[in-house]
């Protein structure tokens, strides 16, 4: 994925440098102004060289997609000054025998220096976004193929395991009956795995769920392995949501929920995992916080594997509209996860 991202922007980046700038300065106003103004030919290059890599590097399209209107307006400006400024460049007066027509052929040239100036400024910049905008449509359909063969494979994976969900669960129902009366723990953990196995096979091929369901799957899931961890580790999950009908995509925190558990759970030692799930306004915010218990070493090499997966999968489903952050600040580690949804 990342290969061919940067393939196609060397290509981009090599097509601008060897081919579309020395023809631009080659066959365009540019040419004729080696003998007027060596000084003004150089600094014209160079800035037109400055708008194209300064386009990528702040990646304008995505300010864009995600409206940050007042940046785009400083930018906006600070590159137009510029513009503005170079126009203003002193070049030598033109030499004519009479002296009046030698300030109006000066004025004339000047004139016509600033609108190719600003004519070369606005095919490099439409050139420049056009680039852009093409590799973030392309990089989004690399993401959206790596998200679904992703769901291919989770689907077929699901398949091959599954002998049949209605023996399956008639078997669980069975199962419950000799454990009822056994144990009131035994009871309530099976009613969770239960309804984990549910959730999971009911929500497979659904693009989005209610978050109130994914809230609950998360309860879930924390019950037991509370069960497991046998009191030495407690959990703080208190979910503050406006909206519980919001549509999310189904298990998009599992990852975040499963290595809070893995790497930041014991039952030998006491400890606490955080979990933050707040959405206000439209603004989804969930977080994860836990003391690494595991080797640091196994913690580092494991950990990239599925929050890389995670970061596909979210760059796909919401593209400009989120934001994963991961730290790791001593012997703790932190995830915190934004959508505009």
């Amino acid at each position: 994925m990342k290969s061919l991202e940067h393939a196609t922007g060397l290509i981009f980046d090599l097509f601008f440098g060897i081919i579309f700038m020395p023809l631009l300065a080659v066959f365009g106003p540019i040419r004729n102004w080696w003998s007027i103004s060596p000084g003004l030919a150089v600094l014209v290059i160079v800035y037109l060289y400055g708008c194209y890599f300064a386009v990528k590097k702040l990646n304008l399209p995505h300010l864009i997609l995600s409206k940050s209107y007042a940046r785009l307006v400083a930018i906006a400006l600070v590159s137009l000054s510029l513009t503005y400024l170079i126009s203003f460049y002193p070049l030598p007066q033109v030499d004519f025998i009479i002296p009046s027509m030698s300030e109006y052929q000066t004025r004339v040239r000047n004139y016509n220096v600033s609108i190719s100036l600003w004519f070369m400024y606005s095919v490099v910049i439409c050139y420049s976004l056009t680039v852009e905008f093409v590799k973030a449509l392309y990089e989004r359909r690399l993401l959206q193929n790596i998200a679904e063969n992703q769901r291919n494979k989770a689907e077929l994976a699901m398949f091959k395991a599954q002998i049949s969900p209605h023996f399956l669960f008639n078997t669980l129902n069975s199962l419950y009956s000799l454990v009822i009366g056994t144990s009131q723990k035994a009871e309530d953990a099976f009613i969770k795995f239960t309804e984990i196995l549910k959730y999971t096979y009911t929500t497979i091929d659904n693009e989005f769920v209610a978050l109130a369901d994914e809230v609950l799957y998360i309860r879930n899931y924390i019950d037991l392995q509370l069960i497991r961890l046998d009191g030495h580790t407690s959990v703080n999950f208190a979910p503050e949501v406006d909206n519980p009908d919001a549509k999310i995509p189904p298990m998009i925190f599992l990852t975040f929920v499963e290595n809070a558990f893995k790497y930041g759970a014991s039952t030998s030692s006491d400890c606490s995992i955080d979990i933050v799930l707040t959405l206000d306004g439209g603004l989804l915010r969930f977080e994860t916080r836990n003391r690494v218990m595991r080797h640091r070493q196994e913690f580092r090499s494991d950990m990239p594997v599925g929050l890389e997966n995670c970061r596909n999968r979210l760059a796909a489903l919401f593209p400009g509209r989120h934001s994963l952050t991961t730290l790791e600040e001593g012997d703790s580690f932190k995830v915190i996860l934004t959508i505009n949804l």
